[in-house]
């Protein structure tokens, strides 16, 4: 009897770590968006939009200190839906995007932060310039099936940095320095064959 129960318990335990293994999904481009905003004069607010993004998430939802994060951004791909406006914002004047033609962003520590929250921390390369930044998590969501089996979540996420700390320096007074930016993301894992 006294072995029955250890055989079950082992059986429990290897069943339970095979469940909360670390799963790989992708950014889902069609339904995710990389948005900015930031003071033009100090008196009205100019959004933008990178259209061209991808990423890989390995998440663990029972331990998110496992969870990693890697995303990168088409820089060439920036639309704030005035064309001279984004021509300047693709030049040496901001960011380059000859020279630098992506963001990455490389995540170092997932940690809860609230009920359905994490905690991002991770580095961020605009313009050849690294710095850690954090952020800021609603999600993700619980996993939904769609119609062909596959999995698919979603998260948002935010943050703010200093421009002039990456060297995007154009534009001084005309262009705030603190930049919000917000990620609308959406995963997807394939079902398996």
């Amino acid at each position: 009897m006294i072995r029955s129960l250890m055989v079950l318990a082992a059986t429990l335990l290897v069943a339970a770590s095979a469940a909360a293994e670390v799963e790989t999904w992708n950014l889902d481009a069609a339904h995710s968006a990389a948005q900015f905003s930031v003071r033009h004069l100090g008196i009205s607010t100019v959004r933008g939009a990178f259209t061209k993004l991808s990423g890989t998430l390995k998440y663990d939802p029972a331990d998110p200190a496992k969870t990693s994060l890697e995303a990168t951004i088409d820089t060439n791909s920036i639309d704030t839906r005035v064309e001279m406006r984004d021509k300047d914002l693709r030049s040496p004047n901001f960011f380059d995007v000859e020279k630098f033609p992506t963001l990455t962003f490389v995540s170092k520590r997932v940690e809860p932060a609230g009920a359905g929250n994490l905690r991002v921390t991770g580095d961020l390369t605009m313009h050849g310039v690294t710095k850690e930044v954090v952020l800021e998590v609603e999600g993700p969501t619980p996993p939904i099936q769609d119609r062909r089996g596959n999995s698919h979540m979603g998260a948002s996420a935010t943050t703010k940095i200093n421009r002039n700390d990456f060297g995007v320096s154009g534009g001084a007074v005309v262009v705030s320095d603190e930049v919000t930016i917000t990620i609308d993301a959406e995963f997807v894992k394939a079902q398996k064959p």
